[in-house]
């Protein structure tokens, strides 16, 4: 291969990790992204109310329900709601969410736990974000790698970043790889899509110039099994931005002994270098 050849194949490869990058970002400051959410509330069977949010909201074996005030409004599905109204039980990872003005009051459960996280355009972590520092792709940080699929899926309980939480996941096999002449092999959870898995990592870099509690990789896999897990692509979770998150971390089995000098650093939000 020539080296005009060799350039034009990185100038490709780092245009396309720069589209990848700039779709992350973007989602991730959205109006109502990540960035937006301005508080984090629990629900029982108390009713309370929340400075972020309008109404009155509890749980319990019917699921949510909010009662709103005189003058309060939510459009829930395109429809405008007032007093009383039912979420239902919702499912594990699902939700809904519920316009509120400019605001959106997203309505989940989350590791058993029926919780409301509103999100405001105008938080001030959304509109001081700058970016994410990350390090310069390289291809070699891209290896290939071997789907390998359980029997049957295996149910496995993970943490979470906030303290006694707990999510669990199907998972449906694993990932092999080589690095640095060494084999490595990765739980991987379901990804969006059947052919995409998920990948939670830490790694040697992790606490030092990446985020410490994990990364993802989205992974795809091909007909045969392979699959290219290109660690250029490690992607922080909302939790390396703000507390207001309940991401999972990674099970035992998929903590690095190497330092993967790729992907996402620590953000300056979390007082990482540009």
């Amino acid at each position: 291969m020539t080296a005009q050849a060799t350039n034009k194949d990185l100038q490709a490869f780092t245009e396309e990790w720069s589209a990848w990058h700039r779709g992350q970002e973007e989602r991730l400051a959205a109006p109502h992204g990540f960035l937006a959410i301005t508080g984090l509330h629990w629900l029982d069977e108390r009713p309370q109310r929340f400075p972020d949010a309008p109404g009155t909201w509890r749980t319990g074996a019917d699921g949510v329900t909010v009662t709103l005030a005189d003058g309060e409004e939510l459009v829930v599905d395109g429809t405008p709601v007032r007093g009383e109204h039912r979420f239902g039980v919702l499912l594990e990872r699902g939700g809904v969410d519920a316009v509120w003005g400019d605001a959106v009051i997203e309505v989940a459960r989350r590791g058993g736990n029926d919780i409301v996280r509103p999100r405001h355009p105008d938080a001030p972590l959304r509109t001081a974000f700058t970016g994410t520092p990350a390090y310069v792709p390289d291809p070699r940080w891209a290896v290939e790698g071997r789907y390998l699929p359980f029997d049957k899926p295996r149910p496995t309980t993970v943490g979470a970043a906030v303290e006694g939480l707990e999510h669990v996941y199907e998972a449906p096999g694993r990932i092999e790889f080589a690095l640095q002449g060494r084999t490595f092999s990765l739980t991987a959870f379901p990804g969006s899509t059947p052919d995409r898995l998920m990948v939670l990592f830490t790694d040697a870099t992790s606490g030092v110039t990446t985020y410490a509690a994990n990364r993802v990789l989205t992974v795809e896999t091909a007909a045969d099994g392979s699959v290219v897990v290109d660690f250029n692509r490690a992607a922080n979770l909302p939790c390396a931005y703000t507390d207001l998150a309940t991401c999972p971390l990674p099970p035992t089995e998929n903590r690095l002994p190497v330092a993967i000098e790729a992907g996402h650093r620590i953000p300056r939000e979390r007082g990482g270098a540009a």
